[in-house]
C-alpha cells in the first residue's frame, strides 16, 4: 500500500515540477479553464464538431466574454485551433492542436498506469 501511495504522489509531484509550463498550468487556473478543456477533449474523443458558441454556452457560471478570453488565449499558446465551416463561414469549431492530443493522452496513460 505505501508503494502504490507513493507512486501517486510522485506523479502529484511531478505535475507540480511542471505546472509553470505548457497546458498543466493553463488549464489548472480555474474551473473553467479545466472545464474547458474537458468540453474540447470530449468533443474530440466523440468525433463531434463543437463550435465556439456552443462551448461558450456549455461553460458553467463564465460570462461569454470571460469564455472568449480563455479560448483566445488557449489558441496563442497553441492547445486548441480553430476552424471555419465550409457551411458558414461565420461558425468556427474549435479543436484540440496535435500537440495537446498527444500531451492529454499521455496524462492519462500516466494516470491509468498508477495502480491502487
Amino acid at each position: 500500500m505505501a508503494k502504490e501511495k507513493k507512486t501517486l504522489l510522485d506523479f502529484w509531484e511531478e505535475q507540480m515540477r511542471q505546472s509553470h509550463t505548457a497546458s498543466n498550468y493553463f488549464f489548472r487556473k480555474s474551473p473553467s479553464h479545466y472545464h474547458m478543456m474537458l468540453l474540447v477533449m470530449s468533443a474530440h474523443k466523440e468525433n463531434k464538431k463543437l463550435s465556439v458558441e456552443e462551448l461558450k454556452t456549455k461553460l458553467f457560471k463564465t460570462s461569454r466574454p470571460k469564455s472568449a478570453l480563455i479560448i483566445t488565449e488557449a489558441c496563442e499558446k497553441g492547445f486548441f485551433r480553430l476552424e471555419k465551416t465550409s457551411t458558414d463561414q461565420r461558425i468556427k469549431n474549435i479543436s484540440p492542436s496535435e500537440s495537446f492530443i498527444e500531451e492529454f493522452n499521455e496524462y492519462l496513460n500516466t494516470l491509468k498506469n498508477i495502480s491502487y
